[in-house]
């Protein structure tokens, strides 16, 4: 195939395999887009292009989001798409060389994954039965937070689940996660009992739909929203504020954090680390081997704070 004209096409085309070939989810293709889009801003103001870009456009550009303030992960994430996307423009013939090949990035500072303790997360669950305008709101809340500190979810698994995903009271439900890669997770009993009771409601609801001739919703947590179902930003805001009913500061509360907090408090009561891998999706070990160091940084403030010769005695 000839090499598209514009930037657009050289990031549309790129994208397209992304998704066929790699199995790209479509959060991670906006991402590449979004930071391709950037570098062909840039490059266009340089009066270059992707054809024509040389290791040094690059890094002029690296130093230019370095200039302009963008962390670390930032700048990494961007490299990282570039490198994909001149790999990619090599591997379809539409350059001779990939002038990204050898460029090192500035290294993601790694940080430890922020979590909740249990007794953080035992107050969200308690707050979400509480929080909303009426039954229905509730019904919902509670179950969107059960099930999230139930199986460690990704928002974008939790949110698209679709309604049948949890009938007859199953004691696993079928998740599809980043590449359309399925997997099985177990529910625990309060998760089935606020699953239970939600679609008790979700029923009722959708029975009143029909008698007004409009279809039932497709999924569990149903929206007027374009895609039919609450948004991740939606579920974002919620929890936050449910974080902060039940007493929780919400700085520290988002859906990440409550996945973070379902694996951290497994491996603490003995779960093996590649079941835990397994539960979240994640590809390799290396990505779930963090929730070891969070264990360790826990119990060293423990001991830190809690152990008699912790803090100094008076004279």
């Amino acid at each position: 195939m000839a090499a598209p004209q514009g930037h657009d096409g050289w990031i549309s085309a790129f994208l397209d395999a992304a998704r066929a070939e790699r199995g790209a989810a479509t959060n991670t293709a906006l991402a590449y887009g979004r930071d391709l889009l950037d570098f062909a801003a840039w490059a266009a103001q340089q009066g270059c292009h992707f054809a024509t870009a040389t290791r040094e456009d690059i890094h002029a550009y690296l130093i230019s989001c370095e200039a302009a303030g963008l962390g670390l992960s930032t700048r990494a994430r961007r490299l990282s798409a570039i490198k994909q996307m001149f790999r990619f423009a090599f591997e379809e013939g539409w350059r001779s060389e990939n002038p990204a090949l050898r460029i090192k990035g500035p290294g993601a500072r790694q940080s430890l994954p922020k979590t909740l303790s249990e007794d953080d997360v035992n107050a969200i669950l308690t707050a979400s039965a509480k929080y909303g305008l009426g039954v229905a709101s509730r019904l919902r809340n509670l179950c969107l937070v059960e099930l999230l500190y139930a199986t460690g979810m990704r928002v974008s698994e939790l949110v698209t689940l679709p309604a049948h995903a949890l009938r007859g009271d199953p004691a696993m439900i079928l998740v599809r996660g980043k590449g359309d890669k399925e997997r099985l997770v177990p529910l625990s009993s309060p998760a089935r009992a606020a699953a239970k009771a939600w679609l008790a409601q979700w029923d009722r609801s959708a029975d009143a739909a029909r008698a007004k001739g409009k279809p039932a919703p497709r999924f569990l947590f149903p929206s007027s929203a374009a895609d039919g179902h609450i948004t991740r930003q939606y579920f974002y805001t919620l929890i936050k504020s449910i974080a902060a009913q039940g007493g929780v500061d919400p700085a520290g509360v988002t859906p990440h954090t409550l996945r973070h907090a379902f694996a951290t408090h497994l491996l603490a009561h003995g779960a093996d680390l590649r079941v835990i891998q397994t539960l979240l999706g994640h590809a390799g070990l290396a990505t779930t081997e963090i929730y070891t160091h969070v264990l360790d940084q826990t119990l060293k403030d423990l001991v830190l704070t809690h152990h008699p010769l912790a803090t100094p005695k008076p004279k």
